[in-house]
């Protein structure tokens, strides 16, 4: 157990970290993400008015998202950095926002600086948060909640069972096929035996949640995403959809947007990539990076052994001339200058289920 955002978190359960890892892509994993924020974003007037309003925040088609659905968001600042990334869902007559632990005060107190005229920010903290992931998450779940086989990747639902009302969203943060769980608080220790009960769950903790966001080419945030990164420096402008683009319908308009709106039509200075080193030696966050004359570039971001890919892999930023993909590099790792090439983003082939 280690502290981690204010919280006592497992690093690993009894498998340990390595076969935790690759217990989840082979079967299914469950973690507990109950210190991740819950917001419920209520309309005081019209739906349409409290989703331009939250658009408004962040360069994402926030009215585009069709009810039952859910999208990738990013708050950011008058810079143009990132406040936080999060999810977001049209329930119908309401939003349902989870956000990251470490910044979840700030992001509702963000929220209920600019929304408090058309919407009532509500942070939920009666309900723990499940995430189950994993080839065999679906019929692991679909043992207690029948009717989450027919969900989709981004699909989001509020289904009984018999641990209370479940808010199930077809998503997760592992590149696997699975499902994030709000639970009531009453219900989430026996949901959580229950599901480990079965034959393909186990349980997981943070080290192979890091490795397996990292297999998938995944931002974490306070690592590879700050107020010093922009979405396009950070390779998010899949989330910035046609509407918020320069010509959009609803263009620009959020924090930032001068700064995001000029990188996306010039390109940013330097860019979020993919990094192989060579060898056994992995480069951890930190590791600074260098061209082959000594020029110093950047530096990784995110860096670990890879279970799935049984190598070790790494995130970092370099100046966009260095970030074609098979261009080659030095790490330097504990006073040696290392090989290390620029590689296509995620490691290991994401599973959603389309």
């Amino acid at each position: 157990m280690v502290p981690f955002a204010g919280y006592e978190m497992p690093v690993q359960y009894g498998l340990g970290v390595m076969k935790e890892h690759l217990h989840t892509r082979a079967a299914a994993g469950l973690f507990d993400v109950s210190h991740m924020g819950q917001v419920i974003l209520r309309p005081k007037g019209s739906y349409q008015d409290t989703a331009l309003a939250f658009e408004g925040l962040m360069p994402v088609d926030v009215l585009g998202v069709a009810e039952g659905r859910q999208r990738y968001g990013l708050f950011t600042d008058q810079a143009g950095g990132i406040l936080d990334d999060l999810m977001f869902a049209n329930r119908g007559d309401h939003l349902f926002v989870v956000v990251n632990a470490a910044c979840k005060e700030a992001d509702v107190a963000h929220m209920q600086a600019h929304l408090s005229d058309t919407t009532g920010v509500i942070a939920v903290t009666d309900r723990a948060l499940l995430a189950l992931q994993g080839p065999q998450a679906e019929a692991a779940l679909a043992r207690i909640v029948p009717s989450v086989a027919a969900m989709r990747f981004m699909d989001v639902a509020q289904l009984p069972s018999g641990y209370g009302e479940l808010w199930i969203s077809r998503s997760g943060y592992t590149g696997e096929d699975g499902f994030e769980i709000s639970v009531p608080e009453a219900g989430a220790g026996a949901l959580a035996r229950a599901l480990l009960d079965m034959a393909e769950v186990e349980a997981i903790g943070l080290g192979a949640r890091d490795s397996l966001r990292l297999e998938a080419g995944l931002c974490l945030y306070g690592h590879d995403i700050d107020t010093t990164t922009s979405p396009v420096e950070a390779g998010l402008t899949w989330a910035i959809q046609k509407p918020r683009r320069a010509g959009g319908a609803r263009e620009g308009g959020f924090p930032g947007a001068a700064r995001i709106l000029r990188e996306l039509a010039d390109g940013p200075a330097r860019l979020r990539v993919g990094l192989r080193p060579e060898g056994r030696a992995p480069m951890r966050e930190g590791t600074e990076l260098f061209t082959h004359d000594g020029t110093a570039l950047g530096q990784v971001t995110s860096g670990g052994f890879g279970p799935s890919v049984e190598a070790p892999i790494a995130m970092g930023y370099v100046p966009r001339g260095q970030a074609e993909i098979g261009t080659t590099l030095q790490g330097e790792v504990r006073g040696k200058r290392l090989p290390v090439t620029v590689a296509a983003m995620p490691f290991q082939p994401t599973t959603y289920k389309r």
